[in-house]
């Protein structure tokens, strides 16, 4: 085995998501066969299908060494209703988008939170229904958009064994994320 190939090895996981932040980056048009994969998401972004749609992010999930989903957590700061008063809270999401690379850095990577967000706008987060722990973040058939959230995490990508990517999308813009309370 050559240098080159181990370290390609070694940082699959970073190869891929370094090709998804410049094609988010660039969308610019390409074409691909595939229909499940990273590679057909990142050509998806780059070649939308339908006229005067431009998707802005691909979507994805990573897996730890053992195997397991990596759930990602943050916490912001919310406002309880009227009162003006805020507080603090978290959320926790398998899914994410790169935002950029640590400059100086070939694997580690700011991350953003993106919540799975139902029809009606609501964030359910995870559910104890039995399931794996992605599908924990994905009740029934409710989940139709994700929501940017603005908390932001920085990782290693040498840290995982693997990548799920979703298809490419446009989340909710980070400035709607809100986590108010009614609650006086």
């Amino acid at each position: 085995m050559t240098v080159k190939h181990q370290k390609f090895t070694d940082d699959c996981v970073c190869n891929v998501v370094r090709d998804i932040v410049a094609a988010q980056d660039a969308v610019i048009k390409n074409d691909d066969c595939c229909t499940t994969s990273c590679e057909q998401s990142i050509d998806q972004l780059l070649s939308p299908r339908v006229e005067n749609l431009v998707n802005t992010t691909i979507p994805f999930i990573l897996y730890c060494k053992d195997c397991t989903p990596f759930i990602g957590s943050g916490v912001f700061e919310g406002e309880l209703g009227a009162s003006g008063n805020t507080f603090f809270g978290c959320v926790e999401s398998p899914i994410f988008r790169a935002k950029r690379f640590v400059k100086g850095s070939d694997c580690c990577v700011q991350l953003e939170l993106l919540l799975p967000v139902t029809e009606g706008g609501a964030t359910p987060g995870p559910t104890d229904s039995g399931v794996s722990d992605v599908c924990k973040f994905f009740p029934g058939r409710s989940i139709r958009d994700f929501q940017a959230t603005g908390i932001c995490l920085t990782v290693d990508l040498n840290c995982f064994c693997g990548i799920t990517c979703l298809d490419p999308i446009t989340p909710i813009p980070s400035g709607q994320f809100s986590m108010n309370s009614n609650d006086d």
